[in-house]
């Protein structure tokens, strides 16, 4: 019993002793921190007036920015307001939503571009060759869009498009190279606008707008070498060629901070402009065949044997088909459905009608008869030349720009390429090369202040409203950096592309078609 007693004690004694313990150290132990006070909710901003909010309305009606009615002298958004969204472009930047009427025409205008170039290209140029080669002018088409598509997607998009215009952080090469590193697999690429651009069209639709660009140009390149240059040649060129050449002319000419974009950037060094792709299309598709096609050397039996088209039927459809995209090309390039957009469209049908009359009456007048290749041929340079300058000059500017292009393509083609015996097989030198560099410098000669507003922006000094205004030097600037970058640019690629594969598909082959070659099929039968 006393052991038991003493066992009770002892552990009564313990037990006290700690808990003793424990409210010891209870007193003594620090006070608990108090929990950090949670950070301060701004108020929230007041509601825009309704003047504000018409304000915005506006905007989208002009094309102008829906934000500038929300900002303080400062530029910072001080009221809130429905059209604002919690969406954020490449630039990190909160947007607006979407103008739903702008970007309708935007992605119709995709849709019209890439038209261009399947069908419309594709059986222009599939109409132009021998039979035996007709099946390898689709696949070189459809090759170019998926390759650029992916290019594009990586880093096509960023290269040229990408960044905040801070140059000298961003660009490889201030004003010229864009980085490879923005918009990396078009990263950040939202559906919202980037006013850099648009402020009313997603900035996605954008890039898939001037996707279709990326994709024809390299495409125009296979009309001065059909026939004679290996499928996997015209795979490694091309990819070559668009981070050298597409790339840099696009970021130079287009890019926000862009070193020839004269009508949005004020501190470009050549103060030109370049509506929808005279320079970064026509001119550098166009001197690219013409070098490549003296470096393949002519087509086996050119100029004596027979290379007359084989379905001059496929070409006028394609012609036609041409036409109607370019409406897409040409009037999209406003990026809006604005007044811009509809003077693109007007001038482009007036050029365009202009030259596809002219061309064949030249034909009739030294030649005997008006043929249906001239009227396909003056249809394409109308086009061709009216692209750098649509959104920029008057009806009456079309027409003698529509004159002009025919007339002096068609001394190219007919006059020029038999008397220097150069093998340009389908005209794309004679045609773009010559009508985008015609359009480039008639854009300086014709463009009018009316008729674009933007034009005061930078231009201001620059477009006087007179044919020998300042701009028309700009003009013939931005032209000789084109050709300076794309004449060296070819030959050191198409040696390159030599060296590892080769250009030239045998003589065999060659005289058998590219079709069974190189890709197991024939375009007819029977």
């Amino acid at each position: 019993m006393k052991r038991i007693l003493l066992t009770l004690s002892l552990i009564a004694t313990v037990v006290s002793g700690s808990f003793s313990l424990q409210a010891q150290t209870a007193t003594n132990a620090p006070a608990a921190a108090a929990p950090a006070a949670a950070p301060a909710t701004p108020p929230p901003l007041p509601a825009a007036s309704l003047d504000q909010r018409i304000s915005t309305l506006e905007a989208y009606i002009e094309n102008g920015d829906p934000t500038a009615p929300l900002k303080d002298t400062n530029g910072n958004i001080v009221v809130q307001a429905p059209i604002m969204s919690s969406l954020v472009n490449s630039t990190g930047s909160a947007s607006p939503y979407p103008g739903p009427g702008h970007n309708a025409w935007l992605l119709t205008s995709t849709a019209l571009v890439l038209f261009m170039t399947l069908p419309g290209l594709a059986l222009f140029y599939g109409g132009l060759v021998r039979k035996k080669n007709v099946l390898s002018v689709l696949a070189q088409c459809f090759l170019i869009t998926g390759l650029v598509t992916i290019l594009w997607v990586f880093v096509g998009y960023g290269m040229i498009f990408g960044g905040t215009g801070a140059a000298a952080k961003e660009d490889l090469w201030a004003g010229i190279v864009g980085s490879p590193k923005i918009c990396w697999l078009m990263n950040n690429v939202t559906s919202a606008p980037n006013p850099n651009y648009s402020y009313w069209v997603s900035e996605n639709v954008l890039a898939m707008f001037q996707l279709m660009f990326a994709i024809i140009t390299p495409a125009l390149i296979v009309g001065s070498i059909a026939e004679r240059m290996k499928f996997k040649a015209i795979f490694v060129f091309i990819t070559l060629w668009m981070f050298v050449v597409y790339f840099t002319q696009g970021h130079m000419v287009w890019g926000i901070n862009g070193m020839m974009n004269g009508v949005w950037n004020a501190g470009a060094k050549i103060k030109a402009m370049d509506f929808a792709g005279g320079t970064v299309v026509h001119m550098t598709s166009g001197y690219t065949g013409l070098v490549l096609c003296l470096i393949l050397g002519k087509r086996l039996g050119f100029p004596k044997g027979n290379f007359t088209p084989h379905s001059l039927v496929m070409t006028y459809i394609g012609t036609g088909m041409l036409w109607v995209g370019w409406y897409g090309f040409n009037s999209g390039s406003a990026v809006a459905g604005d007044v811009i957009a509809a003077n693109a469209f007007t001038t482009t049908t007036i050029a365009t009608a202009v030259a596809s009359f002219v061309w064949p009456m030249c034909d009739w007048l030294f030649r005997g008869k008006p043929t249906v290749l001239g009227f396909c041929s003056g249809a394409v340079a109308g086009l061709v030349a009216i692209t750098p300058a649509c959104g920029y000059v008057t009806p009456q500017g079309a027409i003698v720009i529509g004159i002009a292009v025919a007339v002096i393509c068609w001394f190219m083609v007919n006059k020029v390429k038999g008397w220097l015996g150069y093998d340009d097989a389908l005209d794309t030198f004679g045609v773009h090369a010559i009508g985008g560099t015609l359009g480039a410098i008639m854009t300086g000669m014709f463009a009018r202040n009316a008729v674009n507003a933007n034009l005061a922006t930078n231009l201001k000094a620059y477009v006087t409203d007179k044919i020998t205004q300042p701009l028309v030097w700009e003009q013939v600037k931005a032209v000789g950096v084109t050709l300076a970058l794309v004449i060296p640019s070819t030959i050191i690629l198409a040696y390159i592309t030599k060296l590892f594969v080769g250009l030239r598909p045998t003589e065999e082959v060659e005289m058998a078609g590219l079709d069974v070659a190189e890709h197991g099929e024939e375009g007819y039968h029977g």
